[in-house]
């Protein structure tokens, strides 16, 4: 399936009020639902830990409940998706810092921080949250976690089978004849899904542009 290019999810001004309310549990729930894997992967692949990685996430959403009311949507001079780029790897470069150097004891402040060569050049690598490539990851891993949470709201009003042969064939690129094999059904079923289950996902890819940009 091809999905449009640009379907952001930069968050829209009408959530962004609401999110500034922090008594607006259900709010904060779609934010964190929404965000939470997108933060943590991208932690990941800059060279956090699975423990570093999580703190980023809980770190980055409390950075964002703090200096949502700074946070003015002008999508033409910065979209909130750039925003909360720049908000993790912040919260990433804070985990760097945290690293003891080589041979020192946790929880002991360096003596010497800029002797750590390795630890410094990570942080450089990420430094620039405008850099192409980091821009790029960042981009690669926004419109997957639309796709999937898209996928998870289908799940919840389609047929189950179908969803299972959607997303092995569709998104996980499975041959149909293997997705077949796999689920124990036709081939012309496989192609069935894919049309039964296409439109509700793209049905679902505009819900979240027009309520989470």
């Amino acid at each position: 399936m091809d999905y449009p290019r640009d379907y952001s999810i930069a968050t829209r001004e009408s959530l962004l009020r609401r999110l500034s309310d922090c008594d607006d549990q259900a709010s904060w729930r779609e934010f964190y639902e929404t965000y939470r894997d997108l933060i943590y992967r991208f932690a990941l692949k800059a060279g956090c830990s699975e423990t570093e990685a999580e703190e980023v996430v809980q770190e980055t959403v409390i950075a964002v409940a703090r200096k949502l009311p700074e946070f003015k949507y002008e999508p033409a001079k910065c979209s909130f998706k750039t925003w909360l780029l720049n908000q993790t790897v912040w919260r990433i470069k804070d985990q760097f810092r945290k690293r003891p150097e080589a041979g020192q004891a946790p929880g002991r402040t360096p003596a010497r921080r800029s002797e750590d060569t390795r630890r410094t050049g990570t942080i450089e690598r990420i430094a620039d949250p405008a850099g192409g490539d980091l821009a790029a990851l960042w981009e690669t891993d926004w419109q997957e976690t639309v796709a999937q949470a898209a996928m998870q709201r289908v799940k919840e009003q389609a047929n189950l089978k179908d969803c299972q042969m959607f997303d092995l064939y569709v998104l996980r690129g499975w041959p149909a004849r293997e997705v077949a094999r796999a689920l124990g059904v036709s081939v012309a079923r496989v192609y069935l899904a894919k049309h039964r289950i296409a439109p509700l996902v793209k049905k679902e890819i505009k819900r979240l542009e027009t309520t989470l940009m």
